[in-house]
């Protein structure tokens, strides 16, 4: 049976929803990647958000650089877990 249009609607506010939290996972990922490149004084501008996670995580767990680009958002969030705990986006960082 065919899509009708309500359905249709339905779905493509669905998928909507779903690209936007998407995207906001990856926008607070990246700051806590601004947080951990300031709790390391990384010096590079290059080290910020997903790249500062990046690349503490190959400090600090030896990993190499290939294991690490090869981890996709949710792979780096369980990796961080602990220490994320209790860190939220700084007020400034807020939408």
């Amino acid at each position: 049976m065919a899509e009708n249009r309500d359905e249709a609607r339905q779905r493509y506010q669905l998928e909507k929803k779903i690209y936007e939290t998407e995207a906001d996972q990856r926008y607070v990922l990246a700051r806590f990647g601004d947080h951990i490149a300031k709790r390391e004084d990384y010096r590079s501008s290059d080290l910020r958000g997903i790249y500062a996670l990046r690349f503490y995580l190959m400090q600090k767990h030896h990993w190499t650089p290939a294991m690490v680009l090869a981890m996709s958002d949710d792979h780096i969030r369980f990796a961080l877990i602990e220490e994320r705990e209790g860190w939220t986006v700084p007020p400034e960082a807020r939408p």
